[in-house]
């Protein structure tokens, strides 16, 4: 999530403003790194300013929380206990801000699901707003068990919304280790039901760790066998910050060592027609039959390019490491490609 500081204090009053060339503001190019467009908040007591959206940017995303039920051993968020409803009360304000609509736009945290209710207000919002923006939930899903709040926050809820769900494992044992929440594959389950139930689009995605690794070939028989509905299956490299680096024995892994673990699990997606994209996986890092299935997921503030790929021929076509990889943790070895992609 994008909350960027520029030490400057814009003439501007206090709360959150769209960034505008017009007679009340001062030109945009005297503000160092904002342009039209960006949405900021203004803190009156310090010399700054938050940019909260940046309408340049390709993936944009609203923090509705910091609250989660789950405790994930790789959290690249981790959860704070306090009451933030003000983040909540933010999102609303910046969407009432942004002045183009986007193509699509994230609603993470924490957990949204928190929020209940109000998270259809949110996304009715967003709907009545932006009609053609497509709108996607970061989710754990575990709350969609209870019929009461599915049906508040899925009934007569358009297709133009869609569910990013996670699921690390075949079994409880292994789902609820990762995500150190007793119970929560069952009620991962339960709401994964309630989705499609409700008709709604959901996108697995699967952070791949050690634990998960262990049995991702039996996990992806798994959402084959059980869970056939599914949109698509996204694996993802691990992220390298927030409870992730505090168990990097598990978390950190050469994903240039697992290709056979990766080739048999996704010929068992394959097998069942469920579509996969592998996502923040450097295309050197992964076996050449998997490039096309490879995206570029990471987000430009986040994205960084080493030494290596300045010589690499499918540069423009890989999504590059973490900043974050400073801390001397990549997904394997980094090494310029040869040739490119066929």
């Amino acid at each position: 999530m994008r909350r960027l500081i520029v030490d400057i204090r814009p003439a501007l009053g206090p709360g959150i403003h769209c960034v505008s060339r017009d007679a009340e503001h001062p030109s945009a190019t005297d503000w160092h790194e904002l342009a039209d467009g960006d949405v900021v908040r203004v803190d009156p007591r310090r010399p700054r300013v938050e940019v909260l959206y940046r309408e340049s940017d390709r993936h944009h995303a609203l923090l509705l929380t910091n609250r989660c039920n789950n405790g994930c051993l790789m959290c690249s968020q981790p959860p704070t206990p306090q009451d933030d409803a003000w983040l909540a009360d933010e999102a609303f304000e910046v969407l009432r801000k942004i002045r183009a609509a986007p193509p699509s736009i994230g609603l993470t945290g924490g957990e949204p699901l928190l929020l209940g209710p109000r998270l259809r207000a949110l996304l009715d919002a967003i709907g009545e707003r932006f009609p053609s923006t497509h709108i996607e939930v970061l989710s754990n899903g575990r709350r969609l068990g209870d019929p009461a709040l599915a049906s508040a926050l899925l009934d007569g809820l358009p297709a133009r919304v869609s569910w990013l769900v996670p699921l690390y494992g075949p079994a409880d044992f292994v789902h609820d280790f990762v995500v150190q929440a007793p119970g929560a594959f069952d009620e991962t389950i339960a709401g994964l039901l309630a989705l499609r139930a409700y008709g709604q689009p959901v996108q697995l995605r699967i952070v791949l760790i050690r634990p998960v690794l262990d049995v991702l070939v039996e996990l992806c028989r798994f959402i084959g066998r059980n869970l056939p509905f599914v949109q698509e299956v996204a694996l993802m490299a691990c992220e390298p910050i927030g409870f992730a680096l505090a168990n990097r024995e598990l978390c950190e892994v050469d994903l240039a060592a697992e290709h056979p673990t990766l080739l048999a699990g996704t010929r068992e997606l394959e097998r069942f027609r469920i579509p996969f994209v592998l996502m923040n996986t450097p295309l050197c890092t992964l076996p050449t039959r998997l490039w096309p299935a490879a995206c570029r997921s990471i987000s430009e503030w986040k994205q960084q390019y080493v030494a290596e790929c300045e010589r690499c021929k499918v540069r423009e076509r890989c999504c590059g490491l973490f900043a974050w990889h400073q801390t001397g943790w990549k997904p394997g070895a980094i090494q310029p490609v040869s040739g490119g992609l066929t």
